[in-house]
């Protein structure tokens, strides 16, 4: 992952959980464990050596030492964030240990998505406006109605990701009746999503990484479940669970929702980052647009992640144009991508991914360039002067290929 690197040292005398917090924290990419240590007395001479980033100071073992090291580790070595971790949630012992120094408090059993934002709040508090670790992106895809591209726009936009050596991506499958996104990459996966949601409890990053499937293009992926009834064995909670532990441990997320907009579907747009709406010019569609947006308006926050895109641009004359369909959903599109049925169905009927498949044609660069937009930095809009006297927008780059 790009972005800062956090240089993380702890200590915790009991073994057990001192093994547990070590794979958790070797298995997050934006940690560079500097130290681990079994002694509260040696650990201030430890920090004091190493100058980490951030002490992760577990109480349980005497919280006593454990209060008093954390007084003299704040003291001596300001510029190190300690995070205290107990599995007492006493609220005594919490205003102690903030007093004594301590920048966070999190309670054990540990859920890593809690240590992923107390690792983020410590960030943004205490490195300010610096260099900042790069949080995970989650790009939702879902469809308008069925059969309009979702799952060939998931999947090749998750290998467009994934080109970027930079990136370390993921792929969900959350049709979880109907999906086929392994169809897609031509793969026969081991294990599923009900596998790690099973046994979320009881896994750690390495075993999570056994868990995918990895692709020829370097793109990960966790299928939907392989019998219908085991469909009914995943809860949302757990689906919030597995984005946590994911989130962790890759650069991008590519959620392929379902049709159904299940509980299990709004998790994942509860959770996302960005939310592609994928639709084509036709009145059915651009109907389920405009309520499914009615819908999200209702939910704090969901709305302003969607982003709409128009799929299979040129495939009818009789379409409807660009400006009337903005105009009947009420906010700009996205992004187009243009019809090119024959590359895109030879590309899923052989299991290849467009970028492998047809590396060069015009839906190819359509979604590298989606990729692109979507992993660069927000940038603040430009003005009428600085556009000439026209506001430059997403599709400016790409509008020109099929003008």
């Amino acid at each position: 992952m790009t972005g800062r690197v956090l240089r993380v040292a702890f200590v915790d005398p009991n073994d057990a959980t001192r093994e547990m917090l070590k794979g958790m924290l070797l298995g997050m990419e934006m940690i560079w464990l500097e130290a681990e240590c079994s002694r509260y007395e040696f650990f201030a001479d430890v920090v004091s050596q190493t100058n980490p980033d951030i002490g992760l100071v577990a109480l349980d073992a005497d919280p006593e030492k454990a209060l008093d090291l954390i007084g003299r580790v704040s003291q001596a070595s300001p510029e190190c964030a300690i995070l205290a971790i107990s599995s007492s949630s006493d609220g005594n012992l919490i205003l102690q240990t903030m007093r004594a120094g301590a920048r966070e408090f999190l309670t054990q059993p540990l859920r890593i998505e809690d240590l992923l934002a107390a690792i983020g709040r410590i960030t943004q508090r205490h490195f300010g406006k610096g260099e900042k670790v790069r949080p995970c992106q989650v790009i939702a895809v879902a469809g308008a109605i069925g059969g309009v591209g979702t799952t060939s726009l998931a999947v090749n936009l998750a290998v467009a990701l994934a080109a970027d050596k930079k990136n370390s991506v993921v792929l969900v499958d959350l049709d979880l009746s109907l999906g086929d996104a392994d169809v897609y990459l031509d793969t026969i996966p081991e294990y599923t999503l009900v596998d790690v949601a099973q046994n979320i409890s009881r896994l750690d990053f390495s075993l999570l990484k056994r868990s995918l499937t990895k692709h020829s293009s370097g793109l990960f992926l966790l299928p939907r479940p392989v019998q219908l009834e085991d469909v009914c064995l995943i809860t949302p909670e757990d689906l919030q669970r597995v984005i946590g532990l994911l989130k962790a441990t890759f650069s991008h997320l590519v959620l392929d929702l379902s049709k159904a907009y299940s509980p299990i579907d709004m998790m994942a747009l509860e959770m996302a980052t960005h939310i592609l709406l994928v639709t084509q010019l036709d009145l059915p569609c651009l109907r389920n647009v405009v309520r499914l947006m009615t819908s999200f308006k209702q939910m704090k926050g969901l709305a302003e992640r969607v982003k709409v895109i128009v799929n299979r641009v040129g495939w009818d004359s009789g379409q409807i144009t660009l400006k009337k369909a903005q105009e009947t959903i009420g906010q700009e599109i996205f992004w187009q991508l243009p019809n090119d049925y024959r590359t895109m169905i030879a590309a899923r009927n052989n299991g290849v991914p467009l970028l492998q498949q047809a590396p060069k044609a015009a839906i190819t660069q359509a979604i590298m360039e989606l990729a692109a937009a979507l992993n660069s930095p927000e940038k603040p809009a430009e003005t009428e002067e600085e556009t000439g006297g026209k506001k430059s927008s997403p599709l400016s780059k790409i509008l020109p290929f099929w003008k």
